[in-house]
């Protein structure tokens, strides 16, 4: 399936890398993007006995709606320079709360690009955001680096294959994205597990009939982590984009990422591609 339709998250503050590589990525691909800002109630702490005075409300809710149309400004502008085809939207969102009118807008799209939440900045709400968009939407996502260059380079491509659902999702939806590849490279992690024939061959089979050139390679990691592992193959060999399945455990309704995919999106370097 081509890739038609992007719904891009904007960030309200910092320096936007997803908002960009959206663009530059809808440019490359003739895509429309959306680019949706997120506006929040104010939240009362439950501690206060008083009532707040609603002036206090309305002006609260007034500046988060100025700064969510300050940032689509922003998002605008960047569209019409690299002339794409755009809109742009301001969602309402529960200060705190479930991220639903997020994903809401979310859905009927081809691919999300959202910004890797910052840990050390605290960045809760964005890690609640990854997690609903992965978990809850239906719809692939790429996620990109706080730090690092806001465009979107495919000369040297990884997919981490594992030979799971999920990751065979994961190229199903990044096959977009893997044709503007010039090099795709299938990783795999040994970890000393029992291997039956040819590691790899098959989906290497699936992606040639699909008109991709790939490479297999194996990575032992017999005492380092999955996701240390592929982030160190990231940095030796020049990777500019990452494809692999979003894997994460459900728990009371809610999902909990697991351990490859949380290493991922905390210490990341370039865009991750993932899809559950």
């Amino acid at each position: 399936m081509a890739l038609k339709d992007i719904t891009a998250l904007v960030d309200l503050h910092g320096p936007k890398n997803a908002m960009s590589v959206a663009v530059d990525l809808a440019s490359k691909t003739e895509a429309h993007v959306t680019g949706v800002s997120l506006a929040y109630n104010p939240v009362m702490p439950g501690y206060l006995i008083a009532p707040m005075p609603a002036d206090y409300l309305e002006q609260a809710r007034k500046q988060s709606q100025d700064d969510a149309r300050a940032a689509l400004k922003e998002f605008e502008g960047i569209a019409e320079r690299n002339d794409v085809r755009f809109e742009s939207r301001v969602v309402q969102m529960a200060g705190g709360g479930a991220a639903d009118p997020f994903i809401a807008q979310c859905r009927l799209s081809d691919l999300i690009v959202i910004g890797q939440y910052d840990s050390e900045r605290g960045d809760a709400i964005g890690e609640v955001l990854i997690e609903a968009a992965l978990f809850d939407s239906g719809v692939p996502i790429m996620i990109v680096p706080y730090a690092g260059k806001p465009k979107l380079a495919t000369d040297n491509v990884m997919v981490a294959w594992d030979g799971s659902a999920t990751a065979v999702r994961a190229i199903r939806a990044a096959m977009p994205l893997l044709k503007l590849a010039g090099k795709i490279t299938v990783v795999m992690v040994d970890r000393g597990q029992i291997k039956t024939g040819e590691p790899g061959a098959e989906v290497a089979t699936y992606m040639a009939r699909h008109g991709l050139n790939v490479t297999l390679e194996m990575v032992s990691s017999p005492e380092t982590s999955v996701s240390d592992a592929l982030l160190n193959y990231v940095s030796d060999n020049g990777i500019d984009m990452v494809v692999m399945g979003g894997y994460g455990h459900s728990r009371m309704r809610e999902f909990v990422l697991g351990g490859a995919t949380y290493g991922m999106l905390k210490s990341m370097t370039v865009p991750v591609v993932m899809a559950h």
